[in-house]
């Protein structure tokens, strides 16, 4: 497995249409280039940090040729919109061993 992590400042006030246009475009990714999804995390000074897990380095690789482009057009907006800066991989990791506990939702 592969995880990579993002990070976004974020307009002032647009907060909740960020996390919102993440959460739509996060499902749409995954749909459609066989992502296992991601979490948003937030650091004490403000920037969020998307942390994706993928199958392989080579389908996430295979993803970003296509700029990750997805069906949710009006989420993509609303994404770049709210954006300050940032949204580059700051950290590609390969998943050597993987013990994090998901309880059942």
């Amino acid at each position: 497995m592969f995880l990579v992590l993002y990070r976004w400042h974020v307009k002032s006030g647009y907060e909740e249409q960020f996390r919102e246009a993440w959460r739509r475009g996060t499902r749409a990714i995954t749909r459609r280039y066989k992502s296992y999804g991601s979490r948003l995390c937030r650091e004490a000074d403000g920037a969020f940090v998307g942390a994706a897990e993928w199958p392989s380095e080579a389908v996430w690789r295979a993803a970003m040729a296509q700029h990750m482009e997805h069906d949710d057009v009006e989420a993509h907006l609303k994404f770049v919109e709210a954006i300050k800066d940032g949204g580059a991989p700051v950290l590609t990791l390969e998943i050597l061993d993987d013990l994090l506990r998901r309880p059942d939702t």
